[in-house]
């Protein structure tokens, strides 16, 4: 195995056969060198695998965007509602204004796995951070408790983190 420019471990048809022999699982969204050894993998075990890419990182980053390891509560969570929820009736309107901005970035499951992330750091004890740089600014981070940062109370704009 061998990490590829992106950091993704690429197997060969050695590391393959060695997986079998010592019995773990081979899983399909494995990125695997191709060979004639593994072609024949392909058609006894109806696995099909993915293939080491040459890409640029933003191209990369696009294309992982909708692959958010998290469990199914949260990929199918109305997050919108839940910060509804949790917001005050009095910054209801600022709420909206940027959820609308996370909306128009296609960025609410970052928001479901940011839910996850904290939910999972609290429920471990695993301490985060306070709040840090422009994240501060948005009052959808805060509600979520990505930061401890009321970003009302010290009159943040949150244009400064969505920009």
């Amino acid at each position: 195995m061998h990490l590829d420019h992106l950091g993704n471990p690429v197997f060969n048809e050695k590391d393959l056969f060695d997986t079998l022999y010592k019995g773990y699982q081979i899983k399909s969204n494995m990125f695997v060198e191709n060979s004639l050894e593994v072609e024949n993998l392909k058609k006894v075990s109806n696995l099909e695998f993915l293939e080491s890419i040459d890409t640029t990182q933003e191209v990369f980053d696009k294309d992982n965007q909708t692959h958010w390891l998290m469990p199914s509560e949260y990929k199918t969570m109305d997050i919108e509602g839940f910060l509804v929820n949790m917001c005050p009736e009095e910054h209801y309107q600022r709420l909206i204004e940027e959820l609308q901005e996370y909306r128009d970035r296609n960025m609410l499951d970052l928001l479901r796995w940011l839910k996850y992330f904290v939910d999972i750091c609290r429920s471990n004890s695993i301490v985060w951070g306070v709040g840090r740089g422009s994240s501060v600014a948005s009052y959808v981070l805060y509600l979520i408790g990505v930061h401890r940062i009321d970003s009302i109370k010290y009159n943040l704009d949150w244009r400064e983190f969505l920009r």
